[in-house]
């Protein structure tokens, strides 16, 4: 759209309404792995009906209109390669697990119930799923493997861009809470030679740190803990950082969460916390719709600045600087109030 283009607002409203059938192609795109089955170079419908057990016409009526997004390109002979667009879905890649997870029943059947979530501030995955997200990933150990997946791939850009704002050279130990396999604490120390690091986050979770750690280079600069923010954390870090663990729950629980790292932390420690802080105003940010699905799927939420100020303030903390990052997530930082 240019500058001076004004579409009416009833087509702009359609454009908007018919997002969801996007992510639908996305999510069907990587269910039935086609990024996969065009690895090896261009096939038709038909061919690929039969490796997808899916009906030929309607499977090339659904990628004809997926090439029109970019993800395939179509041939005079009908046949159908892959983009890079598409390439990133193939399984190997973070994007696969995004598309299947955020394109998937776990958003949509949450979604069904987002009227349930602005009349009782209750999330609509508990209503959908009668037990809450992070309880039902304990027990589905497929989807909770995909959903780490999806985090890394998410957030893909946003280790290095933290590393890379923040001077974590002065510290001496980083504890990561909630801090899923180390992606962001691998990166952040691979960047620095000095600090030491502390992951922690569930036994079942930290079990898969150990691959990760080895390939990054970092395994032996990393103890591995096993356990839970909402009981404990480790103690004596001179930094605590969570990245994407505060926006995931409800004010009472973000108090005992930082409420732990609080009386954890060396008296000359600090908190950093890894979100986006949405803007004032009208102001577009990315974080706006991420709130949508905070509200809607695991009951947390994203904040402002002063937001941020006010919920350090009751955990006996305070709000000193936010650092931004080349990705959409700053570093909010606070120390013993």
């Amino acid at each position: 759209m240019t500058e001076t283009t004004t579409l009416p607002a009833s087509v702009v409203l359609n454009e908007m309404i018919m997002a969801q059938v996007v992510s639908r192609l996305v999510h069907l795109a990587a269910t039935l792995k086609l990024a996969d089955h065009l690895a090896d170079g261009p096939r038709s419908a038909d061919e690929l009906a039969s490796v997808t057990a899916t009906h030929a016409r309607s499977l090339h009526r659904v990628m004809r209109t997926m090439a029109s997004l970019g993800l395939f390109t179509e041939d005079p002979e009908h046949r159908f390669s892959l983009r890079p667009l598409g390439a990133a879905l193939r399984s190997s890649e973070p994007s696969y697990a995004t598309a299947l997870i955020l394109g998937g029943e776990l958003l949509t059947r949450s979604f069904d119930n987002m009227l349930h979530s602005v009349q009782t501030g209750e999330p609509g995955f508990d209503k959908s799923y009668d037990v809450p997200l992070f309880d039902w990933l304990a027990t589905h150990p497929v989807e909770a493997a995909l959903f780490s997946r999806t985090m890394v791939g998410f957030h893909g850009a946003e280790p290095a861009a933290v590393a890379a704002a923040y001077d974590f050279s002065g510290l001496g130990t980083i504890v990561d809470v909630g801090g899923a396999t180390g992606n962001l604490l691998a990166t952040i120390l691979a960047s620095h030679a000095g600090p030491r690091g502390i992951l922690y986050d569930l036994p079942h979770v930290v079990a898969g740190a150990p691959p990760l750690l080895q390939q990054r280079g970092v395994e032996d600069r990393i103890t591995i803990e096993g356990g839970s923010f909402f009981e404990r954390v480790p103690s004596g870090g001179d930094a605590y950082i969570l990245s994407h663990v505060i926006h995931d729950w409800d004010e009472e629980k973000c108090q005992t969460i930082l409420g732990h790292c609080r009386r954890a932390m060396k008296s000359d420690g600090r908190v950093l916390l890894v979100e986006m802080v949405l803007p004032a105003g009208d102001t577009p940010h990315p974080g706006k719709m991420l709130d949508m699905v905070m509200l809607t799927i695991p009951g947390g939420q994203e904040r402002t600045e002063a937001e941020y100020a006010e919920l350090f303030g009751k955990a006996g903390l305070r709000l000193t600087r936010v650092v931004p990052t080349a990705s959409p997530v700053s570093v909010v930082e606070a120390v013993p109030a």
